[in-house]
């Protein structure tokens, strides 16, 4: 049975200390919720997908461990009864796990997961701090710079939009005004600067 946004958001709580990670679950979240809408599936569903896919990287992430990222989080949504759909889709977007992504939301999260990574650094070198100040072709920019947030997977992020069967660059526009939405909630609303 797929939990409420509140009880997701109570394990996360319990789960990750870590501000900036809260933050990327909840980016990755606000992605699949708008994708949710876009391809009319199931919002609560996606955006729980989201916001709970990285649960005990904290804790555990050393990924080749038998109980490393996403293991563990993977046999505790089993125990909670979560719906299998998230399981797969949690279990996809790690491809060291080698799952193959046939559901479109397991496509999704796959393809907005990195995307988020690399929207938050754009963001955060932006004089004024905030993400409503990010356009498109400013991302796109930083794209082609392979030194900026050289840790995120571009290929994947390709993929992923491939996947989905939506253009790179509509993609990273629908990923944008998404976490624009939520500024405040990702700490990229100015405050960084105000403060």
């Amino acid at each position: 049975m797929l939990p409420t946004r509140e009880e997701a958001w109570n394990l996360l709580c319990e789960w990750v200390q870590s501000e900036s990670l809260r933050h990327h679950m909840l980016a990755v979240e606000a992605g699949m919720r708008a994708y949710a809408r876009r391809f009319r599936e199931d919002e609560e569903l996606w955006g729980i997908t989201g916001l709970v896919h990285d649960l005990d990287y904290e804790r555990h992430p050393d990924m080749n461990a038998p109980d490393g990222h996403p293991r563990t989080e993977l046999k505790l949504f089993r125990e909670l009864g979560w719906p299998e759909e998230l399981i797969d889709a949690v279990a996809g977007h790690a491809r060291h796990m080698n799952v193959p992504r046939e559901t479109l939301l397991a496509k999704a999260l796959f393809a907005v997961d990195e995307l988020t990574g690399l929207i938050t650094a754009v963001a955060l070198v932006r004089p004024s701090k905030d993400i409503r100040d990010v356009k498109v072709k400013s991302v796109k920019k930083k794209w082609k710079d392979k030194s900026f947030a050289a840790g995120v997977n571009r290929k994947e992020i390709e993929e992923g939009a491939e996947a989905i069967g939506v253009p790179l660059q509509e993609h990273i526009e629908v990923v944008l005004n998404a976490m624009k939405g939520i500024a405040a909630d990702l700490g990229l609303d100015g405050r960084l600067v105000k403060g």
